[in-house]
């Protein structure tokens, strides 16, 4: 009963000690309900953020999912890194913005002192914004644990587009899975990708899954994905490739959601609001350049 006592006692110190997540510096949705609300999507219970860190600690494998712009996201996923770090010693963190050829630079990079310009040391690509990814990276850079890559390389995916690999697995290869990634292609690019690249640009993303898988698979536990929302889907992503490699057990997946974009149950365990960015026109330019000249 005393051992009982002290380790709740233990749980509620940590609890409380937990610092508040960060201010929102998107400037949208500021007045929705919604705003900084987490829920468990499986019961409906709304939770605290201490509550979903000490949920999040017990698992191997614990996928986040960002939208890529959002600021808040990353400081989120930061937050959350920290938050872990202070209750389990951690395993590992991967990301999707970096691919095997920069594995060796970035394992450089942990073991002398940080070079003056880190992006280019690490070979960083520019449509990942480094001012939104560098805090994330540099903090893991100084711990402990190894910071791995979690994507294909440009060659890989250039060799998949061009040869179209069968997907091997049950679940992830269903018309269920294939139908809505096809449709989130289509919308990504704005309608104007030709209907003859749908099939290479599918296989393409789910390699990318199922390379995420693999390597979540391989690295050392507990381990960490930070991803694009549609990659860690439990419904359509890297969750079902970990099923069909045979790990459907010890997966967790938490999406990082602008309010007004609701997440459904099902396609995640956890869902946090956050702060939105002001609405985007993401078409205008491409619509522009399809234009025929006048």
């Amino acid at each position: 009963m005393r051992f009982l006592l002290l380790s709740l006692f233990g749980l509620l110190a940590a609890c409380q000690s937990l610092p508040p997540p960060p201010a929102w510096q998107s400037p949208e949705g500021h007045d929705n309900p919604e705003l900084g609300v987490i829920r468990d999507l499986r019961s409906g219970e709304q939770l605290t953020p201490a509550q979903l860190v000490e949920r999040l600690a017990a698992e191997p494998r614990v996928l986040v999912g960002e939208q890529h712009d959002n600021p808040d996201h990353h400081a989120l996923q930061l937050w959350l890194l920290q938050a872990l770090e202070a209750r389990r010693s951690q395993g590992s963190l991967l990301l999707e913005m970096l691919e095997p050829v920069q594995q060796a630079k970035v394992d450089a990079a942990r073991n002398g002192p940080l070079p003056a310009d880190l992006p280019a040391a690490l070979a960083w690509q520019k449509n990942w914004d480094w001012a939104l990814y560098g805090p994330i990276v540099r903090h893991a850079l100084a711990q402990p644990y190894p910071l791995l890559a979690a994507n294909l390389d440009r060659s890989e995916i250039k060799r998949i587009y061009m040869e179209r690999p069968t997907l091997q697995g049950k679940l992830s290869t269903t018309e269920a899975v294939r139908g809505p990634l096809l449709e989130q292609i289509r919308e990504s690019h704005c309608g104007m990708l030709p209907e003859s690249q749908m099939p290479a640009m599918l296989a393409v993303q789910q390699q990318r899954d199922r390379r995420m898988a693999e390597r979540l698979l391989a690295a050392p536990a507990p381990a960490m994905l930070f991803a694009g929302a549609y990659h860690v889907r439990r419904d359509l992503g890297v969750p079902l490739h970990l099923a069909d490699l045979g790990k459907a057990e010890g997966n967790v997946v938490l999406i990082l959601s602008e309010v007004g974009k609701p997440v459904e149950r099902g396609s995640a365990d956890y869902v946090w609001y956050t702060a939105a960015l002001a609405p985007i026109d993401h078409c205008a330019g491409m619509r522009e350049k399809m234009a025929p000249a006048r």
